[in-house]
């Protein structure tokens, strides 16, 4: 398993506003009398179309290649198995001379991020519950899918999940080692993944017992509030089957105490004996994971991570 850096396809805002314009009237037949960027990740551009009969959606152009089959088809299994709404697809586009990236329609959901909700995140104690109650059910719902085989969704394939993620984590580490000997990756960094693999049959020392369908990247960014109530889930990321608390390491970044949530689901549904050892794995190699890939080191959640790796390494 080899993992590099992408290179992605260089798309601004304003130019995102255009090819989703066209490609928005070029699947309705219809004029679209507003489009607004909403933002982006590394790979991804979204913008807010509505269309003259007033009928709005979002157009996510996706910058880089071979990601379109995959993103559609999680977004499919899991607005179909989620209990809140997630966006569907409405249609696909493959990139062209007109259209230089791939991109597809979906479903708009009401309403901002919960990180940005003043309402939710100054609002009373109750509040706050009530919508950990409510994440951490529909995240439950979703794990009630399950499949024989961990492993991708597509394709899942492996008998175990140790089977799947020992040989992924040993090649982020791999790559992270090859970085760190060209100064492109910082010593603290390496010298906590290199304690924590020395104890990774320590840490996974339990066997996950379920292939379970999984977000991928449920952290409070990609949780929808409208009015300060929960309105829906956006934006899975490498969606498997897999350890079910593998989407659980997601809850502790951004806004960790103010939710609990990963507390609040461990307590309701259970957890292994390592989750918390666990979660702080696979935190720190996702996080290493998508720097590898993006190129883009997030300090304010790498170095809690790196902190956490530490003290959860100290209890074993």
């Amino acid at each position: 398993m080899k993992i590099e850096r992408i290179t992605p396809v260089d798309i601004d805002g304003k130019q995102a506003v255009i090819h989703a314009r066209y490609v928005a009237e070029e699947y309705s037949g219809k004029r679209a009398v507003k489009a607004k960027y909403m933002g982006g990740g590394s790979f991804g551009r979204a913008v807010a179309v509505t269309l003259e009969d007033g009928y709005s959606f979002v157009v996510k152009l996706l910058c880089a290649g071979g990601m379109l089959e995959k993103e559609t088809h999680d977004l499919r299994l899991l607005s179909f198995r989620c209990p809140v709404k997630m966006p569907k697809p409405l249609f696909v586009r493959e990139a062209d001379e007109r259209v230089i990236v791939d991109c597809y329609g979906m479903d708009k959901i009401d309403g901002g991020s919960a990180i940005f909700s003043l309402k939710l995140l100054l609002g009373s104690k109750r509040r706050r519950e009530e919508f950990a109650d409510k994440v951490t059910d529909a995240l439950h719902e979703i794990h009630q899918c399950t499949s024989d085989k961990y492993g991708d969704t597509l394709s899942p394939d492996c008998d175990t999940w140790l089977d799947y993620y020992k040989p992924f984590a040993a090649a982020v580490l791999e790559r992270a080692e090859e970085m760190y000997s060209n100064q492109d990756l910082p010593q603290e960094i390496i010298k906590v993944m290199r304690a924590a693999w020395d104890k990774f049959d320590n840490i996974f020392c339990e066997e996950v017992s379920e292939a379970c369908l999984i977000h991928g990247d449920l952290n409070v960014a990609n949780i929808m509030v409208d009015k300060g109530r929960l309105s829906g889930f956006i934006d899975p990321l490498n969606s498997m089957y897999a350890d079910r608390e593998y989407d659980l390491f997601q809850f502790d970044n951004l806004l960790k105490k103010r939710f609990n949530l990963r507390s609040v689901y461990m307590k309701k549904y259970g957890a292994s004996a390592n989750c918390d050892c666990k979660c702080a794995f696979y935190g720190l190699w996702n996080e290493v994971y998508c720097y590898i890939k993006s190129g883009m080191l997030v300090k304010m959640i790498m170095n809690p991570l790196i902190d956490n790796m530490y003290a959860m390494l100290a209890r074993l």
